[in-house]
């Protein structure tokens, strides 16, 4: 088990996790009394440590890893390693600075609040209003997607699943933010134990402890070399990739709910990025260690075509309940942070003040309705509108997270201009030069171009909509100041 401290800097030396670390973490969390925290009733803050792991775990994987892989493995062939080492070192970086924000300034809230103190109210309004988006339309697409699984077993329409399912989980969120930890908790830990299994499986299977004899050399190299397409797939894949390891900065929003946030955000910031690349890479190694990365079809998992192989029974369906717990896993940490965020919006002025009102319970109701309906209208727009509306939000939502990855970039430079310090700037300009890497591979693919265009428009939106958003203060302000000075009279 890794245990961080609560204070110090970054240059100390950080042990390099391994999968196992996670359930020995958990495991912890449960039995030792030393992780059971007291709820603060002014607060509401009543998450576990162990929860908020499991929610930056939950948060990165997921489909994206499970389904999503085979359409790089499929474009880059085992070169793909590469790009996941790359999209895995942007993001230990970016986490990293998130840390060291948290740690300088403990408290302040979500990731957004940070930027906000880096970068000004306008790039928090914009970072915060993209960050809601994002999850808002990956609301809508996993919910049709659970209900699209769902009906293998139960005859129902897609779209009265997906509704179902939405709202199953908000009423989960309506109840104690504990409630929502620990639906979450297990959700996430189904989708490590599944990957741990599946690693320890493989590293057997291609040892040969068991099944017919592989040759791991020829998978990797009897079919076309390492790098078939090259190095303009590599570049292509990274996009797709990245978007499946984002999430992980979901921490930062429950550690805000946690009885020691510092602490709380400390230990995953440090760790998680390792974490999700070691978790990553060592899947994906094993997969095309075992599965020739020629079989692996765009669209169908391949780790049922890797278990189907080394002889697991009922591989397809154990992969679907796997799935499906992902896409679970994944709504119900979208209706949790956008609630939050759009709370925290509201408290900063940048949202309605409704949007902040809280519950008995300490769930924020009125932003937590709010975005489970905009989730439930992307959803009907994938139904009415697949081709226009919905590839359209889709779009658009498609590339903003590495926006607000880069205002946090930008914003950790302001926190070492104003301190005054060098020692650390290099992880802003890396991250900075590997998200304008993405970029211009999304650019340079046909198939991504338009939602990289889309993305950077919808940045410019928010920007304008910052600018109205103050107009609009500006005018009931003055028509306040003047009712007010017309009462005196």
């Amino acid at each position: 088990m890794i245990a961080f401290p609560p204070t110090g800097n970054w240059h100390d030396t950080v042990p390099f996790p391994m999968p196992g670390d996670v359930l020995a973490d958990c495991w912890q969390s449960v039995t030792h009394e030393g992780y059971l925290m007291t709820q603060d009733a002014a607060s509401g803050r009543t998450l576990k440590n162990r929860h908020i792991a499991m929610i930056a775990l939950g948060g990165v994987i997921g489909a994206g890893l499970f389904v999503g892989s085979s359409s790089a493995i499929a474009v880059a062939g085992p070169a793909v390693l590469l790009a996941y080492a790359l999209c895995g070192g942007l993001v230990v970086v970016v986490m990293r600075m998130l840390g060291e924000m948290v740690m300088q300034q403990p408290g302040l809230g979500s990731f957004v609040e940070y930027i906000r103190q880096g970068y000004g109210s306008r790039a928090g309004f914009v970072a915060g209003w993209m960050y809601w988006f994002f999850w808002v339309v990956a609301i809508g697409s996993e919910a049709i997607a659970g209900g699209l699984l769902l009906q293998d077993w139960i005859s129902l329409p897609a779209w009265l699943l997906a509704v179902g399912i939405i709202l199953v989980l908000m009423a989960i969120n309506l109840r104690s933010v504990d409630v929502f930890g620990e639906c979450e908790f297990w959700l996430s830990l189904l989708k490590v134990a599944s990957i741990i299994l599946f690693v320890v499986m493989g590293v057997l299977f291609v040892g040969h402890m068991f099944g017919p004899g592989i040759s791991v050399r020829d998978n990797y190299l009897a079919h076309g070399g390492f790098a078939p397409h090259g190095v303009t797939a590599l570049l292509a894949v990274i996009p797709t990739i990245m978007f499946s390891m984002i999430g992980s900065e979901v921490a930062t929003v429950a550690a805000a709910e946690s009885a020691n946030p510092r602490m709380g955000v400390a230990r995953v910031t440090r760790s998680i990025g390792v974490r999700i690349t070691v978790f990553y890479l060592t899947s994906i190694m094993l997969l095309l260690a075992i599965v020739p990365w020629t079989d692996v079809t765009a669209g169908k998992s391949p780790f049922v075509v890797a278990m189907t192989i080394m002889g697991v029974p009922g591989a397809a369906t154990i992969m679907r309940i796997v799935v499906f717990s992902a896409i679970l896993s994944c709504l119900n940490s979208g209706l949790y942070i956008t609630s939050r965020i759009l709370a925290e919006l509201a408290r900063s002025g940048n949202a309605p003040a409704l949007m902040a009102r809280h519950s008995a319970q300490g769930a924020p109701h009125s932003a937590l309705i709010a975005s489970t309906i905009a989730g439930l209208a992307v959803a009907f727009c994938s139904i009415v509108s697949p081709n226009v509306i919905f590839s359209f939000l889709l779009n658009c939502s498609g590339g903003v997270i590495l926006l607000v990855y880069l205002l946090i970039a930008v914003s950790f430079l302001v926190m070492k201009r104003r301190q005054d310090t060098a020692g650390g700037r290099w992880q802003a300009y890396v991250s900075i030069g590997g998200i304008c890497v993405v970029f211009v591979a999304m650019l340079l693919d046909p198939t991504e171009r338009m939602t990289a265009i889309a993305s950077l428009l919808n940045g410019v939106f928010f920007v304008g909509l910052y600018d109205g958003w103050q107009v609009l203060a500006r005018r009931r302000d003055r028509a306040s100041a003047a009712r007010t000075g017309q009462g005196y009279l």
